[in-house]
């Protein structure tokens, strides 16, 4: 069979026109929607853009795949159940981020465009037009499969999607429970349905639970302060993350009767900072805080309920109160420094600042800081800094930090002598501040004698 082909930027695939595709297109991408179905169908995310190959090995965008699929779906009796098959099956095999703009579309065509009057934007800051429904629309004209797809798209947004897609989730739900308000009710009590029930909600004679994929959160109300409440809260929360379809941005929310903080100025006093300053009390639950942490801990990921100079990954908390009980926990600090998203996170410059007035300048406080000051712009020092390392040990640590500077570092920054230099530039910075700019020469100049020439070696 001889088909016709467009170049891609990478490899090549064959693409749907309207209306005017080749039957003989058509005939093997209906093949391959049917391959995705069987899953037998292939993937390759090798080049750009990503396709899928049916069994023939014919390749198509994923996207244009689900818009055939989609077309030949009849809006009345709308086959929701079939259709989230499909939809999940696709998603496996090519990621979210190949299918998500196709199924906005289809539901903004389908659901708001055929329901709703469409408004303006009010400015540029409104994700979303304000939409109202037809006056002229009867009950018997919206079908509510197709509202319950909306809502399972909604969902995906949230579970699949970046931290911000929970806009679009408000959005589409926006839309259904104008028609349909029982049905974003259900979500709202009882998220999608796909968490197993003892997720959903659980009760124990500690503390009782649930947890809403839909609207990713986590509420949590402890009964007591012993480890073993802790201990279950913990284990409750590696259960709900180990669920493939929790959400990875999400809120916890936490009440209990010990209102405990960690001593680190400035962090939000909400209620997932009291459970982990709570359950960090107790050395036993240190390895459940740690397993929590690193399931919890992803790049561009976010605590929904904490904003703008306080927004955190998830894991923070559970992080930064492990990382002030000393030295077995600098490789899970670190770990987590390098996840930050420089440009936005900045509460681990308070946790650093605690970090260093708790320890001092160590070895392995340095090792800490030398990936802190990467993990956002310019860390400020605090104040109590130049005092605290202007004695022998600790100046002699900075020395040995220099010396072994590459060890701090990962493989592919090791391999940029300008990005080193940067890198030890951001660490005396984090340590001096505007002091350590000319060579240091401030600090150097006020240095006590008998410590000048480890000044001058440090700076040189």
């Amino acid at each position: 069979m001889s088909l016709p082909k467009r170049d891609g930027v990478h490899g090549r695939y064959y693409l749907i026109h309207k209306p005017d595709t080749d039957p003989e297109v058509l005939e093997q991408a209906d093949q391959c929607i049917q391959d995705v179905l069987d899953g037998t169908a292939k993937e390759n995310h090798s080049g750009y853009p990503a396709v899928v190959r049916n069994q023939s090995g014919t390749p198509f965008l994923p996207s244009q795949l689900l818009e055939r699929y989609l077309s030949k779906l009849s809006l009345k009796g709308f086959p929701y159940e079939a259709a989230a098959v499909f939809c999940d099956a696709l998603r496996r095999l090519a990621g979210w981020k190949e299918i998500d703009h196709t199924l906005r579309q289809y539901i903004e065509k389908q659901v708001r465009d055929r329901y709703f009057t469409v408004g303006e934007r009010e400015n540029g800051f409104t994700a979303f037009p304000p939409c109202t429904v037809r006056p002229e629309l009867r009950p018997e004209d919206v079908d509510e499969n197709l509202l319950r797809f909306a809502c399972y798209v909604a969902v995906c947004y949230t579970v699949y999607g970046a931290s911000y897609d929970s806009l679009t989730t408000e959005h589409i739900l926006g839309l259904v429970s104008q028609l349909c308000p029982d049905m974003v009710k259900q979500l709202k009590t009882g998220g999608s349905g796909k968490l197993p029930k003892d997720i959903q909600r659980r009760k124990t004679e500690h503390f009782t639970a649930s947890a809403n994929d839909a609207f990713a959160t986590i509420r949590i109300t402890a009964r007591d302060s012993t480890e073993a409440c802790y201990g279950e809260i913990l284990d409750y929360l590696c259960a709900v993350l180990e669920q493939e379809e929790f959400p990875r941005s999400y809120s916890i929310e936490f009440r209990g009767p010990e209102k405990i903080y960690l001593p680190i100025p400035g962090l939000p006093k909400k209620g997932v900072h009291q459970l982990f300053a709570c359950a960090v009390q107790h050395p036993n639950l240190h390895p459940a805080m740690e397993r929590y942490a690193r399931l919890a801990m992803r790049e561009f990921e976010w605590y929904q309920n904490l904003a703008d100079e306080a927004c955190a990954m998830p894991g923070t908390f559970a992080v930064f109160a492990l990382g002030l009980e000393g030295e077995p926990w600098a490789p899970l600090v670190t770990e987590y420094l390098d996840l930050c998203d420089d440009e936005h996170s900045s509460l681990q410059g308070k946790f650093l600042h605690a970090l260093i007035r708790k320890f001092g300048f160590q070895p392995w406080t340095l090792g800490v800081l030398v990936r802190g000051a990467l993990s956002m712009q310019w860390l400020e020092p605090a104040r109590e800094f130049r005092s605290l390392i202007a004695n022998g040990e600790s100046l002699d640590a900075l020395l040995a930090v220099k010396r072994r500077f590459s060890a701090y570092l990962l493989p592919e920054e090791n391999e940029d002598p300008k990005f080193r230099a940067i890198a030890w530039q951001s660490l005396l910075w984090a340590i001096w501040g505007q002091a350590s700019e000319n060579g240091g020469s401030k600090v150097i100049k006020t240095a006590p004698k008998e410590l000048r020439e480890r000044y001058q070696e440090i700076f040189q």
